[in-house]
């Protein structure tokens, strides 16, 4: 199945997510070495905070974590972080929810669509490009230039539908 016909994943509530942390984590470290930039750590302890679940975590909740470990933990340090790992393509920011998630796929540019739970706030990334080439192309076609493109999808995650099939 290619990227562009794979069903989006959401996190089996059993997977383990330590792995999928550890992952994160291993590819955020390859990334940075590659681009010769620092992976400090409040960067990456800030990228363990926006891991720590599949749902997306606000800047003053990952302020609000860093308090309890750091004593001088302040808002621009985590908007630093946050701007950084952006920047880098390891997270995303979700528009609607001012909120942060973590990549799946950090080592391809891409434009990433998401799927968000109304029920649990759990999110999915897609990473379809045909979906970003049919908004260039109609946006094109009515001469509109397109600065920005954020596409989430609001829903019922699979979880929360078995656990009320209503």
């Amino acid at each position: 199945m290619s990227a562009e016909t794979a069903a989006p994943a959401f996190a089996e509530h059993d997977h383990d997510h330590d792995a999928c942390q550890d992952e994160a984590l291993g590819r955020a470290e390859a990334i940075c070495a590659e681009r010769s930039v620092r992976l400090t750590d409040i960067r990456k302890r800030v990228l363990e905070l926006v891991w720590r679940g599949h749902k997306p975590q606000g800047a003053y909740d990952i302020l609000d974590a860093l308090r309890k470990e750091r004593d001088g933990a302040a808002p621009p340090t985590v908007y630093r972080a946050l701007e950084f790992l952006l920047g880098l393509g390891l997270i995303h920011r979700i528009e609607s929810l001012n909120a942060f998630v973590g990549c799946t796929d950090p080592e391809t540019p891409h434009r990433a669509q998401f799927l968000i739970c109304n029920s649990c706030g759990t999110t999915a990334e897609l990473n379809d490009p045909r979906i970003d080439a049919a908004i260039g192309e109609r946006a094109a076609a009515a001469g509109f230039s397109v600065n920005r493109r954020t596409i989430e999808v609001e829903g019922t995650c699979p979880h929360c539908r078995q656990a009320d099939p209503q």
